[in-house]
Protein backbone atom coordinates (compact mmCIF):
# COMPACT_ATOMS: atom_id res chain seq x y z
CA UNK A 1 0.00 0.00 0.00
CA UNK A 2 1.58 3.27 -1.07
CA UNK A 3 1.33 6.41 1.02
CA UNK A 4 -0.72 9.18 -0.53
CA UNK A 5 0.42 12.78 -0.53
CA UNK A 6 -0.85 14.80 2.43
CA UNK A 7 -3.60 17.36 1.86
CA UNK A 8 -4.79 20.37 3.83
CA UNK A 9 -6.94 19.31 6.75
CA UNK A 10 -5.50 15.77 6.99
CA UNK A 11 -4.90 14.41 10.48
CA UNK A 12 -1.33 13.52 11.42
CA UNK A 13 0.37 12.65 14.69
CA UNK A 14 3.03 15.16 15.62
CA UNK A 15 4.80 16.48 18.71
CA UNK A 16 3.07 19.60 20.02
CA UNK A 17 5.50 22.21 21.32
CA UNK A 18 2.90 23.64 23.72
CA UNK A 19 1.33 20.40 25.04
CA UNK A 20 4.75 18.67 24.98
CA UNK A 21 3.05 15.45 23.84
CA UNK A 22 2.51 13.61 20.59
CA UNK A 23 -1.07 14.58 19.69
CA UNK A 24 -3.45 14.75 16.71
CA UNK A 25 -2.70 17.65 14.39
CA UNK A 26 -4.37 19.01 11.30
CA UNK A 27 -2.29 20.01 8.29
CA UNK A 28 -2.58 23.77 7.67
CA UNK A 29 0.38 24.37 5.38
CA UNK A 30 2.14 22.47 2.62
CA UNK A 31 5.51 23.10 0.99
CA UNK A 32 5.38 21.26 -2.29
CA UNK A 33 4.29 17.74 -1.34
CA UNK A 34 5.68 18.00 2.22
CA UNK A 35 3.82 19.10 5.34
CA UNK A 36 4.98 22.55 6.44
CA UNK A 37 2.73 23.64 9.32
CA UNK A 38 0.27 21.85 11.55
CA UNK A 39 -2.30 22.87 14.18
CA UNK A 40 -2.81 20.88 17.38
CA UNK A 41 -6.41 19.72 17.84
CA UNK A 42 -6.02 19.82 21.63
CA UNK A 43 -4.61 23.30 22.30
CA UNK A 44 -5.04 24.84 18.80
CA UNK A 45 -1.36 25.86 18.72
CA UNK A 46 0.05 26.20 15.21
CA UNK A 47 3.69 25.26 14.64
CA UNK A 48 6.05 23.74 12.11
CA UNK A 49 5.78 20.02 11.38
CA UNK A 50 8.27 18.10 13.55
CA UNK A 51 7.73 14.64 12.02
CA UNK A 52 6.66 13.31 15.43
CA UNK A 53 10.17 13.70 16.88
CA UNK A 54 10.23 14.30 20.62
CA UNK A 55 13.06 16.65 21.71
CA UNK A 56 15.80 15.53 24.07
CA UNK A 57 14.81 15.83 27.73
CA UNK A 58 15.95 19.03 29.36
CA UNK A 59 18.82 18.79 31.81
CA UNK A 60 17.77 19.70 35.32
CA UNK A 61 19.92 22.78 35.90
CA UNK A 62 18.39 23.55 39.30
CA UNK A 63 19.54 20.23 40.74
CA UNK A 64 23.07 20.75 39.41
CA UNK A 65 23.26 24.26 40.89
CA UNK A 66 21.92 23.03 44.23
CA UNK A 67 24.58 20.29 44.32
CA UNK A 68 27.29 22.87 43.60
CA UNK A 69 26.12 25.07 46.48
CA UNK A 70 26.02 22.11 48.86
CA UNK A 71 29.55 21.09 47.84
CA UNK A 72 30.89 24.54 48.87
CA UNK A 73 29.34 24.48 52.35
CA UNK A 74 31.71 23.04 54.96
CA UNK A 75 30.25 20.16 56.92
CA UNK A 76 29.31 20.90 60.53
CA UNK A 77 30.80 18.43 63.04
CA UNK A 78 29.20 19.66 66.24
CA UNK A 79 25.57 20.49 66.91
CA UNK A 80 24.53 24.14 66.70
CA UNK A 81 24.08 25.92 70.05
CA UNK A 82 20.65 25.78 71.65
CA UNK A 83 18.59 28.97 71.39
CA UNK A 84 18.39 31.05 74.58
CA UNK A 85 15.44 30.48 76.89
CA UNK A 86 12.57 32.96 76.35
CA UNK A 87 12.44 35.82 78.85
CA UNK A 88 9.43 36.20 81.07
CA UNK A 89 7.52 39.38 80.63
CA UNK A 90 7.08 41.38 83.81
CA UNK A 91 4.64 44.25 84.13
CA UNK A 92 6.17 47.70 84.16
CA UNK A 93 6.35 48.78 87.75
CA UNK A 94 6.22 52.56 87.21
CA UNK A 95 2.84 52.63 85.40
CA UNK A 96 -0.45 52.24 87.27
CA UNK A 97 -2.83 49.63 85.93
CA UNK A 98 -6.00 50.68 84.21
CA UNK A 99 -9.11 49.78 86.18
CA UNK A 100 -11.16 46.96 84.73
CA UNK A 101 -14.79 47.61 83.94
Amino acid sequence: MSERTPRLGDLVDDYCTRCRLVMNHGVVGLVGAEIGRVRCHTCLHEHGFRHGRVPKPRKDKVKDLFDQVLARIPSIQEAPPAPPAPRRRTPHLGMPRKPRR
